[in-house]
């Protein structure tokens, strides 16, 4: 029997939908966790409507999600004196919400927490499926847990506040969602690209991962479909992090579903057409990512090291047809430079 998630999602103003959740919950206290971003540009949309409470700022980006950081969060909970009733509003994007997530769900063996993703990447993914985590010497969520949030606010106008790269990195995650489960939605996308009308397009994304969340939370069997372009998107992300060519993770997602396409079609999973249709559609929105040679062992090391692995075997899910797939696949070293050749020799 399908088991519902155990969380709302409300799509409204954040004025209205955070606002009235607070006033029908009760907490001892009250946190908002932000980086500098988020302070300087959506603090301003809900502090006039929160209650007291505490304002736990981080440094932004991926570099930071890290026991370092998270060390920072329980120690101003802690400096708080927060107790077990306690809420945290985690107010920003996949890497607060995911480390704001942990932190919250650890502090005290757990305390309430609340998701009000400000990213397009946020709102269609990060925050919708209870994944929680920190990335551990150099692997991407080595360290966490699932725990589902109390409530998720999706605000379509936090994402006036993000620049053209910064919104882009979302829409990696919903060309994914309609490859794996819409092949109407993927059409849509591709005959409106940039126009797309982003509160319903928002709305149909985050519903196709509820959907999976909804059936597997703990990722056992169907949710694996989710990770989709993450096992070699996530070994490039994590490769090129901190250094002068360090990318989003949507950039990096993107690039991973165009490889791992690139191995469905040397299996004879998909046809020729699938993985141009799907390089056309990710080339309106992504640069290409350069990947040297050199790198390949590397990441496939990386690779090697990935959550979905199982007796050193590297898992993928592999597309049979737009809207469609197939979990569980084990790929070669082989199949995966393969993969990455052909994707270098890409042009936008």
């Amino acid at each position: 029997m399908t088991k519902s998630v155990p969380y709302n999602i409300h799509f409204d103003k954040i004025e209205r939908s955070l606002n009235a959740f607070l006033r029908i919950n009760s907490f001892s206290k009250v946190a908002v966790l932000v980086d500098e971003n988020t302070k300087q540009h959506c603090y301003s949309k809900v502090v006039g409507f929160l209650p007291e409470h505490t304002l736990i700022e981080i440094k932004s980006g991926e570099v930071n999600k890290t026991l370092d950081t998270a060390v920072q969060i329980w120690q101003e909970m802690t400096n708080a004196e927060f107790d077990r009733k306690a809420l945290l509003i985690n107010l920003g994007g996949g890497v607060i919400g995911d480390m704001g997530g942990f932190c919250a769900a650890t502090y005290k063996r757990g305390i309430s927490f609340v998701q009000v993703p400000t990213t397009l990447l946020s709102q269609v993914d990060a925050s919708v499926g209870g994944k929680l985590g920190i990335d551990f010497q150099g692997f991407k969520n080595h360290i966490g847990m699932f725990e589902h949030p109390q409530a998720v606010f999706i605000d379509v106008e936090f994402l006036k506040t993000l620049q053209p790269r910064e919104f882009n990195s979302g829409v990696a995650e919903i060309i994914k969602h309609a490859l794996i489960k819409d092949e109407i939605h993927f059409d849509y996308l591709v005959q409106t690209t940039t126009e797309f009308n982003v509160e319903a397009v928002v709305e149909r994304s985050v519903n196709i991962k509820k959907s999976f969340v909804e059936e597997d939370f703990k990722e056992s069997g169907v949710r694996k479909a989710l990770n989709f372009g993450h096992t070699i998107g996530h070994a490039i992300e994590s490769e090129l992090l901190g250094t002068e060519r360090e990318i989003l993770h949507g950039e990096a997602v993107a690039a991973g579903m165009i490889c791992e396409c690139h191995i469905a079609l040397q299996r004879g999973l998909i046809k020729e057409d699938v993985l141009e249709r799907t390089i056309h559609l990710i080339n309106q929105f992504f640069n290409h990512v350069e990947i040297e040679t050199n790198e390949f062992s590397s990441l496939i090391a990386r690779m090697l090291q990935d959550k979905k692995n199982s007796d050193g075997k590297i898992n993928c899910t592999l597309l049979t047809a737009i809207g469609q797939f197939e979990i569980d696949q084990w790929v070669s070293v082989d199949e995966i430079e393969k993969a990455l050749k052909n994707y270098q020799t890409l042009e936008k």
